[in-house]
């Protein structure tokens, strides 16, 4: 049996080259998300992207074959929901109570830091017509109903609910309070605004009626 050939170690010029291959992706992505938050997606062109991210014309396809592959790459890498996760699972709480405060507290400051999540999410859902949504979803779901099951594992009377839908309102629940305190909430009155979170984290535990 002839002898395997060896496999020689990477030159410094190949390693080179591949960290200067992951840098270009990078700005590529940059300049992506930056200009389809501002300008949407079919407004904004390949060379436009190309330009942006300092390559010509042509040297956007070394990395992509197209631009939705680039779209696809940065809702994937670059989603705010990426932050959102570790928040969610780094919520404390012994209680279901303390647990659903905390992570809701959690979950909107992290998306108050970053507004252009409803961006992102009208482009995917109006120019894409949610297209992409079922691969994010295999993405976040796992991690979510990870965190969704320690509801189970806290203190607290809960009802036989099933976790996903649980976490279904909770993220339904305190998505809606980041959208409407983002686009109403400084033209409510101060009364509508005061307590409003811990209005929201009695709604989602105990709803609307009396006991």
């Amino acid at each position: 049996m002839p002898p395997r050939p060896t496999k020689l170690p990477k030159t410094a010029s190949a390693r080179n080259d591949a960290t200067k291959g992951e840098r270009t992706r990078t700005a590529i992505i940059d300049a992506a998300f930056d200009l389809f938050v501002r300008k949407g997606y079919h407004a904004t062109s390949m060379r436009q992207i190309a330009e942006k991210a300092g390559l010509a014309p042509g040297g956007i396809y070394n990395h992509f074959g197209s631009k939705e592959d680039i779209f696809v790459a940065m809702l994937t890498e670059r989603h705010p929901f990426l932050q959102v996760l570790p928040a969610l699972q780094s919520a404390q709480g012994d209680t279901v109570e303390e647990l659903v405060r905390d992570a809701g507290a959690r979950m909107l400051r992290i998306l108050g830091e970053r507004h252009y999540v409803l961006n992102l999410m009208f482009v995917e859902l109006v120019e894409f017509e949610g297209r992409h949504v079922p691969q994010l979803f295999e993405i976040f779901f796992p991690p979510l109903l990870e965190f969704a099951q320690r509801f189970a594992q806290a203190r607290g009377p809960l009802r036989p609910i099933p976790l996903p839908i649980l976490l279904r309102a909770f993220i339904g629940l305190f998505f809606s309070y980041f959208m409407t305190d983002l686009l109403v909430g400084s033209q409510l009155p101060p009364e509508f605004q005061q307590n409003a979170f811990e209005h929201f984290v009695n709604m989602y535990l105990h709803g609307i009626l009396e006991a």
